[in-house]
């Protein structure tokens, strides 16, 4: 038993929505880890050499796996008896010698199986294949088969496609593959080495041909009449399609096919890549019998020793039967009118990717009196055709012509008006350089193609039209659907389309399938909303393109971003609305923060505080000056009512200023303020200037405002640290409880709580006493002293 070193394995998580994992490319030695729900998984071009039992556990959902280009050279029997769901399965181009029919015992479900290009000499025992009842396309053999029995293709009963490789055969049992049927398409490689044997080539071209099935031959050399003589066992089989894919072949080992095809009902003959060789000598063909032929297709022709082959009128009884006719990348620059009117039975003509002019159009086609009256389909694209005022005038007499192509040609404008056959359904202008739609267009059109030019603006009514492509342009939004009554499907990709809403979808009457991605997305409020409802199915439009292909252009923080997984916020899609709540929401609560503060009275105290640091501030000044000499000048300020003006003239006043032994000093606001200062300055001066304030509180007093501004500077200078706990004296002219003080003087009413006040008495004995109490409050400090 052999061991192998353990190698960590890699990851891959290249999975798209749809869970395809692209896997190729990578370098990878070993089958990396995916998600298990994978549906696809391509491990094509990487360095794998070997598949173990683990690789692939748990992919019970895969359903199609390519190895191809790897250098696969061991696969565990049990490696893919988890992969119950497989129906492709690509192992070619590898290095396996043998195959095993345990690798595919599991795989029921298998439908397509590649086995092409690996160095096994046969298929083996015992049979590969068997089991797979369900298998569909089969394609194996390579440069290395060599043999092929009855039985190794036991268990295949039926396939739409068999490929194989067989270009070195040695050995091969008459019947091998004669017993798949019903048997759709035969692509067969067969080398010089395997078509000199006759024999051999004979029976396997005999086991493979049958009239219906098409029969594709790869990798031919044919030059001489030997090569062509195994045709004869499928022209004996009467195969009526086949296709010379890859082929060297001379002008001989073409009679000898029209020969070996004699009588043959032969109806499709088609030859892609061919290079032709010889001195174009085309008889004895000339008395061949090939009216069934009804299909001639070339592609990728290439002649050598251009100058022999100047004419192929020789051929002109081939040309007389075919009603649909390719010469496709041939480097053909005309087809003289001579040979075009030939073509009588001609009702489909494909001349693109060529070397036609405008002139040798107009040779081509008789000069607009073109033989070609049954002609349906004309194809004149990749050109190099300029105007299209003349293809329009080569045209117009096509009575019978259905569909014209014009496509990649170097068509840079149209002509104002144009006529056209009536009968003209399919239009292709597409790849030119076309910047403005005229009225030159049919309005009889079906299906119109208008992709990739410069086009910005379509402004002409087309009542019939089906379809219309206009992707690779320059349009900034959708064309009227009032334009296009009955148009089904748009395809408007790759534009520089902004936006679309409803209202525009809305003007296509029948409008069912949409592909407009790849544009530059403006994701605003209203497109996004009605662009993810449209992807989910929600409207009478279907999106068919790749929604991964709507991504937004604009704005700057969502570019990149794909339309269908945008969530816009509130705050963006509804700015106004917001604005308006917000500022609504910002006024309320504005006003209930302003309610609380007056409720807290945060007003007055901002207020007071703002007032006590500009009074203090110019008090500071005034000591700076020299003035300390002025603080302390009164014995008391007397706050009090203008209307209790009378009481303090003429009890107070008079009281404590009279000469007596010690008389007192007042500071009264009508005599001591400076005239032209601010009334606050003069305050904040009195009461710096004062050892007491006298409050001679009333009914009056609580409801004037300049006692109140009194009493809040009072509240701030008693408070601050100032003045002494006794240094405001309360006096009361009439009944007045601390309730009538304003509740934003907490502390003045809690002083009146804790505090004796001196009443003024109603009695008149009891006045010496009031005035004696009043007295010693005021000297209370200087005695203290």
């Amino acid at each position: 038993m052999m061991f192998l070193p353990y190698r960590a394995r890699s990851s891959c998580d290249r999975c798209d929505l749809r869970l395809s994992c692209n896997c190729s490319y990578d370098g990878f030695t070993r089958v990396p880890v995916v998600t298990d729900r994978a549906l696809t998984l391509d491990l094509s071009f990487n360095n794998i050499t070997m598949v173990t039992v683990d690789d692939l556990t748990g992919h019970r959902q895969l359903r199609a796996l390519s190895l191809h280009g790897n250098r696969l050279a061991v696969i565990h029997l049990s490696a893919f008896d988890s992969l119950w769901s497989l129906e492709e399965l690509d192992l070619s181009d590898n290095q396996l010698t043998a195959l095993n029919h345990k690798w595919f015992s599991k795989l029921g479900a298998l439908q397509k199986l590649n086995l092409l290009n690996n160095p096994y000499s046969c298929l083996g025992s015992p049979p590969v294949f068997q089991g797979l009842a369900r298998l569909r396309t089969l394609a194996f053999g390579g440069p290395a088969l060599e043999e092929l029995k009855i039985g190794d293709l036991s268990g295949v009963t039926q396939l739409e496609e068999l490929t194989v490789h067989a270009n070195n055969l040695t050995r091969y049992e008459s019947g091998a593959l004669a017993d798949i049927w019903p048997l759709g398409r035969v692509t067969l490689s067969l080398h010089n080495p395997f078509l000199t044997n006759v024999p051999l080539a004979s029976d396997v071209l005999s086991d493979v041909s049958y009239p219906e099935t098409p029969l594709i031959l790869e990798d031919l050399h044919l030059i001489g009449k030997e090569t062509v003589q195994p045709l004869y066992a499928s022209a004996r089989r009467r195969v009526r399609y086949i296709t010379l894919r890859n082929v060297f072949v001379s002008d001989e080992a073409i009679v000898n096919f029209l020969v070996v095809f004699n009588g043959v009902p032969l109806t499709c003959f088609s030859v892609d890549s061919v290079t032709l060789t010889g001195e174009g000598r085309w008889t004895p063909a000339n008395w061949t019998y090939h009216k069934s032929f009804d299909e001639f297709f070339i592609r990728n022709i290439v002649v050598l020793d251009v100058f022999h082959f100047v004419s192929f009128l020789n051929l002109g009884f081939l040309l007389q039967y075919p009603r649909k006719v390719s010469l496709i990348n041939g480097k053909a620059y005309v087809m003289p009118c001579q040979t075009s009117g030939l073509l009588k039975n001609l009702q489909y003509l494909d001349l693109s990717d060529n070397l036609l002019t405008d002139m040798t159009l107009k040779e081509t086609l008789c000069g607009g009196h073109s033989p070609l009256t049954d002609l349906r389909v004309l194809n004149i694209s990749g050109n190099a055709l300029k105007s299209l005022s003349m293809v329009r005038w080569l045209v117009v007499k096509l009575s019978k012509l259905t569909h014209l192509d014009l496509s990649r040609n170097g068509y840079s404008s149209m002509p104002l008006s144009c006529s056209w056959p009536h009968t003209l359904r399919y239009l292709n202008i597409s790849r030119a350089k076309l910047t403005a739609i005229t009225p030159c267009l049919p309005t009889t059109l079906e299906v119109l193609d208008l992709s990739n030019n410069d086009l910005k603006n379509f402004y002409l009514v087309l009542p019939a039209l089906r379809e219309l492509y206009l992707s690779g342009n320059k349009f900034l939004s959708l064309p009227s659907g009032e334009l296009f009554p009955n148009l089904q499907t748009l395809k408007i990709q790759s534009n520089t389309l902004n936006m679309f809403n409803r209202s525009d979808l809305q003007l296509y009457r029948r409008l069912q399938n949409l592909q407009a991605g790849q544009n530059k997305f403006v994701c605003s409020c209203d497109f996004v909303p009605f662009l993810q409802s449209v992807i989910k199915g929600h409207g009478d439009v279907y999106l068919t393109d790749e929604e991964e292909s709507y991504v937004c252009d604009s704005p700057l923080y969502l570019q990149g971003e794909p339309v269908g997984q945008v969530r816009l916020s509130v705050v963006e899609c509804h700015r106004v609305l917001f604005v308006s709540v917000s500022c609504g929401v910002a006024l309320f609560v504005a006003i209930l923060v302003c309610i609380l503060l007056w409720r807290l009275h945060a007003f007055w105290y901002l207020k007071m505080t703002w007032a006590w640091l500009k009074a203090k501030r110019s008090s500071r000044r005034h000591r700076g000056r020299g003035d300390s000499e002025a603080l302390l000048s009164f014995d008391a300020f007397v706050s009090y009512s203008e209307r209790d003006a009378s009481w303090v003239e003429n009890f107070l006043v008079p009281e404590l200023e009279e000469p007596r032994p010690r008389p007192l000093t007042l500071c009264l606001h009508k005599r001591d303020f400076l005239p032209g200062q601010w009334i606050v300055d003069n305050i904040m001066s009195a009461m710096e200037r004062s050892r007491r304030t006298v409050f001679v509180l009333s009914e009056n007093f609580v409801q004037s405002d300049w006692c109140r501004y009194e009493l809040d500077f009072s509240h701030f200078w008693l408070f601050d640290g100032h003045a002494g706990r006794d240094a405001a004296i309360l006096i009361l002219l009439e009944p007045l409880s601390k309730d009538d003080i304003p509740k934003r003087f907490y502390k003045l009413r809690k002083l009146m709580g804790s505090t004796t006040y001196l009443e003024w008495p109603q009695e008149e004995e009891r006045t010496g006493e009031f005035w004696r109490s009043l007295r010693n409050a005021l000297r209370g400090e200087e005695d203290d002293d």
